[in-house]
Order: structure tokens, then C-alpha cells, then sequence
């Protein structure tokens, strides 16, 4: 289901004067990847018998970094393997899947890159991925010349929902928390973003939409929702 609508609790927009850098998150938000990372922990998982619904996949993993994804698997299937280990069998599953492709990507995400960057804000990728992932996306679509700095899982110590990555994005770029604004597409990013006293555009998708994302700045259905409401109608 495609949402169309843009919206928030303040009436305020994400995007101020004072605006300077779009820190994007990039799996949901950037590329279309939650499927392929349901299906490729569903192939896991059955290999200790369990059968991974897309209910369960939404309501408990969708948005979450692998590390943490492994633990709660382990918990909730009580499944007789180490989590590091159940991990580590993610990694190499999706290693493998972008050694032969890149994920592809949202709607309109090349013509938002592009516009961001044609009215000159500088742009980062926040993501609780791998960075492998972000370069794949940054080479096969021509990207990377847009892009001012990636932190990636492998950078912090703490991913998602901590602030850690969207911290060390704003120290990188030497920017505040006032100079910009994070693109989310679940809680656990909305709430990263928060944490770092970032405003916080998200943009669910089917997988998330059932999130609560009642304390997102603005709610948009989709990126050029966003990117009309925000960037070119201003």
C-alpha cells in the first residue's frame, strides 16, 4: 500500500533555514532491500527448522541491525545457536547476495539524491547496514559523487536506535544537530535520529507501516512527497 500524504504533529517542517545536510538512512529509505533481507533470513532459519512469517519479520526485525536481529532470534525460537554466529551466517548471506547485485532502489531515490544536491545541501548516508551494501548502491547507480559521508554498522560501536551513527555523521561533516535533518523509514531510525536532537522525516514503508512513528517531525508517503512538500515548494 502507497501512502500519499505529508504531515506533522507540530505543523512544522523538517526542513528550516537553517538546514544545511540530509542524512539518509539507506536500507527502506534508499533502496528497496527489506524483502530480500527477509527472504535471506528466511533461508537461514530454515536450515534449524523454523518457519519465518512476514509478520513476525515486520512487528520484530524489519529496520533492525543484524547483531540484534540474531539475538532476538535466538531468544524467541530458543534455537541452539550462538547469536554471533547466527549473525555471521546474515553477513555472509548478503555479502554473497552483493557480490552479483545491488539492491535496487525506492522510487524516486536517484531524482531525490539529485536534487538535494542541486540546491545545495550536503548529504550523508546513516545506515545500520553494511558499508559494502552502501558502496554496491553508490557504484551501480552512480551516486557516489553526491555523497559527503557514509557511516555504516561496521563505524560505532552501538547501531540503531543509539545515536552513535548519527553523531558521528555530524562530526565527520562538522555539522549540529540544528544543521540537519535525518530520512528515516522505521522507529528504531526515527528514534536514532531523535536521540542525536535531530529532526526526523519518515517515510514508511509496507514492512514499517505499522510502526509508531508519532514522534517523526514530518510523515511522508513517499520521497518525492517529501522532497515537492519540502524542497520544491518552498
Amino acid at each position: 500500500m502507497t501512502l500519499h500524504f505529508a504531515s506533522s504533529t507540530s505543523g512544522q517542517l523538517a526542513v528550516s533555514e537553517k538546514t544545511t545536510t540530509l542524512l539518509f538512512d539507506h536500507d527502506g529509505t534508499l533502496i528497496d532491500s527489506e524483502t530480500v533481507h527477509y527472504v535471506l533470513w528466511k533461508a537461514i532459519l530454515l536450515g534449524y527448522h523454523v518457519e519465518l512469517s512476514e509478520t513476525f519479520y515486520c512487528e520484530v526485525m524489519a529496520g533492525i541491525p543484524v547483531k540484534q536481529n540474531a539475538i532476538d532470534l535466538v531468544a524467541h525460537f530458543k534455537l541452539d545457536v550462538a547469536p554471533e554466529v547466527l549473525a555471521e551466517q546474515k553477513h555472509k548471506s548478503i555479502s554473497d547476495y552483493l557480490d552479483k547485485h545491488a539492491f535496487p532502489l525506492m522510487p524516486y531515490a536517484k531524482e531525490t539524491i539529485k536534487t538535494c544536491f542541486d540546491k545545495g545541501y550536503r548529504i550523508g548516508i546513516v545506515t545500520g547496514g553494511s558499508k559494502k551494501s552502501v558502496e554496491k548502491t553508490l557504484s551501480q547507480y552512480a551516486l557516489a559523487n553526491y555523497i559527503s559521508c557514509v557511516v555504516a554498522v561496521e563505524d560505532v560501536v552501538t547501531s540503531k536506535p543509539a545515536p552513535d551513527c548519527y553523531e558521528l555523521a555530524m562530526r565527520q561533516l562538522n555539522k549540529t544537530p540544528e544543521e540537519c535533518v535525518a530520512i528515516e523509514d522505521t522507529q528504531t531510525g526515527m528514534r536514532a535520529a531523535l536521540a542525536a536532537n535531530l529532526a526526523c522525516v519518515v517515510i514508511p514503508t509496507p514492512l514499517s507501516q505499522h510502526h509508531d512513528l508519532s514522534r517523526a517531525t514530518v510523515r511522508c508517503g513517499n520521497l518525492q512527497t517529501w522532497v515537492e512538500s519540502e524542497l520544491i515548494s518552498q
